[in-house]
């Protein structure tokens, strides 16, 4: 009786131990296009034009704005850790440009080496003005509003007629 509740009590461990390994592992997620390398094969400059090349890839992640309407294929895998923030891990992005006719000129295939890290300097934007502290912004109008604006009831105050009727 005492060997099979100690197997009951190991195999609970050993299960509670396998939950907690997992919960440590990064999630792996794909973004994007999925690229098959004997459909981009396939696509050949000189022979292809663009709709030959929407019915072999498919429509693109995106279509350059200015100067030849390229084609470009986005590919991403993101890795997130437990309680951390998403990071790109794999990136390949594929360009298919075309001359004036529409016809394949080249297909490029890019990835990580091209993508910059940047780091912003700091956690705080610089503003112009004062620096007032949360009291000075809560409390520092108190007295002033209204007080440049107050007429002595003479001259030209628009509230109505004054105390002779004028």
């Amino acid at each position: 009786m005492r060997k099979v509740g100690l197997k009951i009590r190991t195999a609970g461990l050993v299960l509670a131990l396998s939950a907690l390994a997992s919960g440590c592992t990064s999630i792996r997620d794909h973004r994007g296009y999925l690229i098959d390398q004997t459909l981009l094969d396939s696509v050949q400059p000189g022979i292809d034009n663009r709709l030959s090349v929407e019915k072999t890839l498919g429509r693109p992640t995106f279509v350059s704005q200015f100067g030849q309407k390229d084609y470009y294929y986005v590919s991403q895998i993101v890795k997130t850790p437990p309680f951390g923030r998403p990071r790109t891990a794999e990136e390949t992005i594929l360009r298919v440009r075309f001359d004036a006719a529409g016809n394949v000129t080249a297909v490029d295939k890019r990835g990580m080496e091209q993508v910059a890290r940047i780091s912003p300097e700091g956690d705080k934007t610089q503003t112009l003005g004062r620096h007032r502290s949360l009291l000075e912004d809560l409390f520092g109008n108190i007295g002033a509003v209204g007080a440049a604006g107050m007429g002595s009831g003479a001259g030209g105050s628009n509230t109505g007629p004054g105390p002779n009727g004028s």
